[in-house]
């Protein structure tokens, strides 16, 4: 068993714990937050058996093995780094951090103390993104990565009234390319490496982060397009262009029902089974590697994690985009 530690009481460590639940190897032992009261009722509602409001506390105990985190990006950093130096286990919710900086200070600490540090980008794990790898090369040689995801936010109409939540806080390195970008930049990353270059475009909100935005990508024959937005929907797939067909890739945050069109009209539907839900599959890599003891995922790989994280700086660079984390 992995003994979980989970720090974020939030709509998304919810969805997190009910899916690793699926795995037989979890167990949610604790829950951290800064009152006692909101760790008390969060435990009780899913279980765990231990409470903490001190951080070292919680990753010193003997009882967990490992801490997700999803509280918000800019506190990332330094509490995986404080639950590291205790020699505890770090999954992380991603974005990683705030900027390249801080990623590779974690990085450092994970090295130092010999556990596993990994960031939680689910799609890059589910069984849609690894059929995704399986048949690229049925494409023939790829000359575009579109990789869209435009999500209307739930948290919007509150902006619009007047109250900013964390959503829209460039204190908390929020933003739509961090939030949702990142699920467009990561799986090109993943599948194609680094780009030689890039360019970035972005609407701001007067709250001071960017609400929808683009980047173009430049590798050796081909290019990499990223759409994001948190203030439109967008119902247009992501897709692989290549010369032999086009993989059409319906949510790229979460792929399944993908299909190649080829040039000859003929049409493949890539079939596997998603037996678990979306945050399964980052919670099994992540406790597979625990118990192998191994340090890196493949697909969520640490040099993944700061290529997509140098993308995303030059992207907010271009910008101008600057956040308190920045600075420190």
């Amino acid at each position: 068993m992995v003994r979980f530690g989970i720090i974020g009481t939030n709509t998304i460590t919810e969805k997190f714990i009910e899916a690793a639940k699926q795995h037989a190897h979890f167990t949610l032992q604790a829950v951290y937050s800064r009152t006692e009261e909101k760790a008390a009722n969060f435990a009780s509602k899913h279980g765990a058996l231990e409470t903490y409001t001190d951080l070292e506390k919680m990753a010193s105990s003997s009882n967990v093995d490992a801490v997700y985190i999803a509280s918000p990006n800019a506190f990332h950093a330094e509490q995986a780094k404080t639950i590291m130096r205790k020699g505890t286990h770090v999954l992380c919710e991603k974005p990683m951090a705030s900027n390249q900086q801080e990623i590779a200070s974690m990085i450092e600490v994970a090295k130092e103390e010999g556990v596993l540090l990994m960031e939680a980008v689910k799609s890059t794990l589910m069984p849609g993104f690894l059929s995704i790898q399986e048949h690229l090369h049925k494409i023939g040689e790829v000359r575009r990565f579109v990789g869209n995801f435009s999500k209307y936010s739930s948290r919007y109409d509150a902006y619009k009234r007047g109250e900013v939540l964390n959503a829209f806080k460039p204190e908390l390195s929020n933003g739509s390319l961090m939030d949702l970008g990142i699920y467009g930049i990561y799986p090109m990353v993943a599948l194609f490496g680094a780009p030689n270059h890039v360019q970035a475009n972005a609407v701001f909100l007067d709250s001071g982060v960017d609400g929808q935005g683009s980047v173009v990508a430049a590798y050796d024959g081909m290019e990499g397009v990223v759409v994001h937005s948190k203030i439109v929907d967008s119902h247009a797939p992501s897709e692989i262009q290549g010369e032999k067909g086009t993989m059409l890739i319906p949510n790229i945050s979460e792929p399944k029902d993908i299909k190649i069109i080829y040039r000859d009209g003929s049409v493949e539907e890539l079939s596997f089974e998603d037996e678990f839900s979306p945050m399964y599959y980052e919670a099994a890599e992540f406790i597979s590697l625990v118990e192998k003891t191994k340090d890196r995922s493949e697909n969520n790989s640490l040099e993944h994690t700061l290529i997509t994280a140098k993308i995303m700086e030059e992207a907010r660079r271009q910008i101008g985009l600057v956040y308190p984390n920045d600075r420190s």
